[in-house]
C-alpha cells in the first residue's frame, strides 16, 4: 500500500467508512453523490447519472427504466477526471447498479490506463453483517484492520443493546417500509433486520434480497400499524414532499397506522439505504419511533418525523 494512499470513493457509504477509518485527508475524488462528512463535497467528481433525478418518484423511475431497456449503465464515469487523480484505491460496490458506478462498469473505465492501475475495492452489503464486513474490508485495504475491527465492535455493541431492549417490549408493531413510492416499493436487504431489532415485525420485503414492488392493494389489505417511508435517494424534505401522493390512493386515511398517527418519514439518502457507519443511527431512529415511550436517542426532526404532524 501507498505510504499515503489517494483514494477515490463511487459511493456514500464507502466514502463514510473511510473517514470513519481515519483516511479523509486522503481521499482526492468521490461520486456525484457523496456528501458526508460535508467537506468532502469540495473533491473532484468522478461519476454522474444519465438519468433526470430531480423529478418525482415516477419520473425517475421510468427514468431509471429507460436506460435498462436500452442497455446502458444508469452512471457514467468520468473517465478523464479519474484518471487525472491517480488514485491508488478506488472504492465502488457491486450490490446495485442503480444505487452506483458498478465494479464491471470501473474496470471498463480503467483498463486501458498504461500506468500503475489502481487497487479496486468492491463492495457487496446485501445484510447487516456484509455492512460490517464491509467496514473491515475497506480497513484492511488501507492498512488499519485494527481500526475497522473497533468501528465494527462498537456498532454492534449498539444494535445488540436495542435488540435486547426491544424483545422484552410487550408491543410489537407490525411495519411495513417503503424505500420508493412511485411505483411502490417495500425495503429489502438489511432493512427487515432493522425492523426486527426495532422490536417490530416486518410485513413485506425479505432479509438480503433487492427491494420488491409492492401493490396498493397488498400494503391496504396487509394494514400495518406502522409505515416508516424512507425512499432511497431522498432527503427528509424531499420524502414529505413526495409522499403527499400516499394519501391519494384510496383508503390510504383508513389505514390503522395513518389513523393512529403511526405514519413515519425519514431521511433515506443518508441512513436506511446508506450501509455504512450510520446504519446503527438507521435503526435508532426507526425504534425511537415506534417505540417513543422507551427510547430517545436524540435524533430530532431534521432526520425523522410523523407525517400527520407535519406541513412541508
Amino acid at each position: 500500500m501507498a505510504v499515503s494512499p489517494r483514494i477515490v470513493s463511487l459511493l456514500p457509504s464507502a466514502t463514510e467508512i473511510v473517514c470513519a477509518v481515519g483516511f479523509r485527508n486522503n481521499l482526492v475524488g468521490r461520486s456525484h453523490e457523496c456528501d458526508y462528512p460535508e467537506a468532502v463535497e469540495d473533491l473532484p467528481v468522478c461519476s454522474s447519472p444519465r438519468v433526470e433525478v430531480d423529478g418525482n418518484s415516477r419520473e425517475v423511475d421510468d427514468g431509471i427504466r429507460d436506460i435498462v431497456r436500452r442497455g446502458l449503465s444508469v452512471y457514467e464515469v468520468q473517465e478523464d477526471t479519474l484518471k487525472s487523480l491517480k488514485p491508488d484505491f478506488i472504492i465502488t460496490q457491486t450490490q446495485c447498479e442503480v444505487c452506483a458506478v458498478s465494479e464491471k462498469q470501473l474496470r471498463r473505465a480503467v483498463h486501458e490506463w498504461t500506468e500503475a492501475r489502481p487497487e479496486i475495492v468492491s463492495l457487496s452489503p446485501n445484510v447487516v453483517e456484509d455492512v460490517l464486513r464491509d467496514i473491515r474490508r475497506v480497513a484492511e485495504a488501507l492498512g488499519v484492520r485494527h481500526h475497522g475491527d473497533k468501528i465494527v465492535d462498537v456498532l454492534r455493541s449498539r444494535m445488540r443493546s436495542i435488540k435486547e431492549r426491544t424483545a422484552v417490549l410487550g408491543n410489537h408493531p407490525r411495519v411495513a417500509t417503503i424505500e420508493w413510492i412511485d411505483p411502490l416499493m417495500s425495503g429489502g436487504n438489511w432493512m427487515p433486520e432493522l425492523v426486527e431489532m426495532a422490536g417490530a415485525e416486518n410485513l413485506f420485503g425479505e432479509t438480503g434480497k433487492h427491494s420488491p414492488q409492492l401493490q396498493w392493494q397488498e400494503l391496504r389489505a396487509a394494514d400495518p400499524d406502522a409505515i416508516l417511508i424512507s425512499p432511497c435517494g431522498f432527503n427528509l424534505n424531499r420524502t414529505l414532499k413526495e409522499a403527499k401522493a400516499l394519501e391519494q390512493l384510496e383508503g390510504w386515511d383508513n389505514l390503522t397506522a395513518v389513523k393512529n398517527s403511526r405514519c413515519f418519514a425519514a431521511d433515506g439518502h443518508h441512513f436506511f439505504n446508506r450501509p455504512g457507519p450510520r446504519l446503527a443511527d438507521s435503526l435508532e431512529i426507526i425504534t425511537q419511533a415506534l417505540h417513543p415511550d422507551h427510547f430517545d436517542f436524540g435524533h430530532g426532526p431534521e432526520r425523522w418525523r410523523q407525517i400527520a404532524s407535519l406541513e412541508v
